[in-house]
């Protein structure tokens, strides 16, 4: 018998530091709250952490992969660019954030089905799937567990091959800030030639508020993303009327970060890894209390690499029977992501995929964050193991 928690054990929350409201009022009385030095600040101190050059900041992730495939519409010595006949092979088990930018560049989505085993994009599915017209390809890092980049990089090799170029890669890492490959070196810092993604949206690892990062592959992109994130204006630039630009040779869009969140980015920075280190142990506590668990199976288990454990995912038997099972106890869980090609706005790109099939009626994520005490993890432990 187990005694019902009074109050509810959240699935996500935010983490804000206790400076930042300090942070935020030095910059509304200072007189400058857009773009400014708070932002190149907090660009400084992510690429130290990350350990990585190239970085630019949005307002969101979502602007952050938008931008990515407007820039790559243009040509570039080897690369082709994009035209209305290009196809995005994307996941579908991840946020409309990640897809729905496809639509807004008038691209074509080609959805490619999940490994069971990690929930992130099948790389075999993949292979398979690429064709003459494959120009990008965009993997989510499920939960922070890192895909494995070195075989999508042979699929790279391969594609050059077969067809003459190579597909350009996205890595949405929305959910892995701070994830590490086996040798040490996070997301976002591996020399792949990739384009990386964040999100510093309000539940995620760091908090802007609303926010995303872009890294760039190389430098001309990460100046051209930079100019293209505000008009297509160069604020370097010398200008003989500070409110009057110079010429702008390609426009762009309203994606920068502003001061006010850059401060409270800078602000939640600061002690990062104490908070990730505390998902990283409620993750494996789990994996130790879970294992063998009747209707319970476990996710992400065969790698050297570390997730930062954004969320905990499990694949449950009676999906519905656990989740209210979990509601009667006071824990909150959740799918966390519908899959994105059961809208009816993408039913032109509508294609079997077995192993999400499979899956999606089972997938739950339970709470795993700095929030959760390690008596806290005993305790959903416990609930499940009651049965449902």
């Amino acid at each position: 018998m187990i005694d019902k928690r009074e109050s509810q054990i959240p699935l996500f929350k935010v983490r804000m530091s206790a400076e930042a409201s300090s942070h935020v009022t030095n910059v509304l009385n200072s007189g400058f709250i857009g773009q400014g030095p708070k932002v190149d600040e907090f660009e400084t101190k992510l690429k130290k952490y990350i350990g990585c050059e190239n970085l630019l900041t949005t307002n969101s992730a979502t602007s952050a992969l938008h931008l990515t495939l407007h820039m790559l519409k243009k040509p570039k010595m080897e690369w082709p660019g994009l035209t209305e006949s290009s196809e995005v092979l994307t996941t579908p088990m991840t946020c409309t954030a990640t897809n729905w930018p496809i639509l807004g560049n008038n691209l074509n989505i080609k959805w490619v089905d999940v490994n069971p085993n990690t929930i992130n994009m099948d790389l075999d599915d993949l292979e398979r799937k690429i064709t003459k017209n494959t120009r990008v390809i965009i993997v989510v890092h499920w939960g922070g567990y890192p895909i494995d980049l070195d075989r999508l990089e042979d699929i790279k090799r391969k594609t050059k091959n077969k067809f003459g170029f190579t597909p350009m890669v996205i890595e949405d890492c929305a959910h892995a800030f701070g994830s590490k490959f086996s040798c040490g070196t996070k997301i976002g810092a591996k020399d792949y030639n990739n384009f990386c993604v964040f999100s510093f949206q309000a539940i995620k690892h760091l908090t802007t508020i609303d926010g995303g990062a872009l890294i760039c592959p190389n430098e001309w992109y990460h100046e051209r993303g930079k100019l293209i994130r505000w008009y297509g204006i160069d604020r370097n630039s010398d200008r003989k009327d500070f409110r009057c630009e110079s010429n702008i040779p390609e426009w762009g869009f309203k994606f920068h970060m502003n001061d006010v969140s850059a401060s409270v980015g800078i602000a939640n920075l600061k002690n990062i890894d104490q908070s990730i280190n505390i998902h990283i142990k409620n993750s494996k506590l789990y994996d130790e209390l879970l294992k063998n668990v009747n209707g319970v199976e476990l996710v992400n288990q065969n790698s050297e690499d570390t997730s930062s454990a954004w969320i905990y995912s499990i694949l449950v038997d009676n999906k519905i029977g656990f989740m209210n099972h979990m509601k009667n106890y006071n824990i909150m869980v959740s799918q966390v992501h519908e899959r994105n090609d059961k809208h009816t706005c993408v039913g032109d790109y509508s294609v079997h995929l077995p192993s999400l099939d499979k899956i999606v009626n089972r997938l739950v994520c339970l709470p795993v964050g700095f929030w959760v005490g390690e008596e806290d993890i005993k305790y959903i432990s416990d609930v499940i193991k009651l049965g449902w």
